[in-house]
């Protein structure tokens, strides 16, 4: 012990510790109700967000949510999503109308062409009173009126190499329903430059074909398939072969069912398999794809140039 200090006992000492802790909380009390406070004035003065779904909308698309593989989750994403519909005709039409019921957030369509008297056979999407129309626009009026809560975007222009980069650039997914072998090119290698997957189909008198274009995720592109056009004569349009009026209703429903597969997750999408299906014999096939070796499009490799790319 040093001469002249006291120590003071324990028992002394204790009263001190004690007030001096709850001095301590105080002041976190005190700190932690001010910054509640100043959280709950800026909360009150923020405009209230709106949620994603209304109770409207919560009830429209009911049948997709109680579905395990889609759920809130996947229906979130179809609000999301953003597609690109190149053609507003036969595989266009059904493709448009149930993108905009599943609730697809942003869907765009581009075709250069006007309703004609003679698509109504199969172009579901269009009316009588819509004869002369440019098809985009009565395909946008046809979708709004079906939900209108989709925001519809339409490009009344043919689709060039001109624009083809940036506009395929807004958009996550592709769905190509044109009938001409020179567009579906330009579509495939766009839309493989971006790494965008590509839902494309095809018609002919009673049989329809369908696949997902995918390289960026190891599928074939299109051009894999198919790496050349054919002859003339050797494809011969619509109106030239005749087409079954509902088989683009059938093989446009399957090609919306994969673009609601694609974005969501859901199942197995069609990514190197093609889905035949003939309406004449009521049968449907699926035949695996395979990468062409040095494709020009995709640069897919392989072992051999003599491989064949379907099987």
């Amino acid at each position: 012990m040093v001469a002249g200090m006291a120590i003071p006992a324990a028992e002394e000492a204790a009263p001190w510790l004690i007030l001096g802790a709850a001095a301590v909380l105080v002041l976190v009390y005190r700190s932690g109700l001010r910054r509640l406070r100043a959280r709950a004035r800026a909360q009150a003065a923020a405009p209230a967000k709106r949620p994603l779904f209304t109770e409207a909308e919560l009830e429209r698309y009911a049948r997709h949510i109680v579905l395990r593989e889609i759920g809130g989750p996947g229906q979130k994403a179809l609000r999301q999503a953003r597609v690109l519909v190149i053609g507003a005709g036969g595989l266009g039409a059904p493709v448009l109308l149930y993108l905009a019921a599943a609730g697809v957030g942003t869907i765009g369509v581009i075709d250069d062409d006007r309703v004609e008297n003679s698509n109504l056979q199969r172009q579901v999407i269009h009316r009588d009173g819509d004869i002369g129309l440019p098809k985009v626009q009565s395909a946008a009026a046809a979708m709004r009126a079906q939900n209108p809560n989709v925001e519809v975007h339409p490009h009344a222009r043919r689709l060039e190499p001109a624009i083809a980069e940036a506009l395929f650039a807004e958009y996550d997914l592709i769905i190509d329903g044109t009938d001409n072998f020179d567009t579906r090119y330009l579509v495939n290698a766009t839309a493989a430059a971006l790494g965008k997957p590509l839902i494309s189909g095809a018609l002919s008198q009673w049989e329809g074909q369908l696949s997902v274009f995918d390289p960026a995720r190891g599928a074939p592109c299109y051009r894999c398939i198919f790496p050349e056009a054919p002859a003339p004569g050797l494809a011969p349009s619509c109106a030239e072969a005749g087409v079954l009026g509902p088989l683009p209703g059938v093989v446009g429903a399957m090609m919306a069912v994969e673009a609601i597969k694609v974005i969501t997750g859901a199942g197995h999408a069609l990514r190197g398999e093609m889905l035949i299906y003939d309406a004449l014999f009521g049968e449907s096939r699926k035949i695996t794809l395979r990468a062409r070796p040095g494709c020009p499009v995709c640069g897919a490799q392989g072992e051999s140039d003599d491989q064949p790319a379907a099987g």
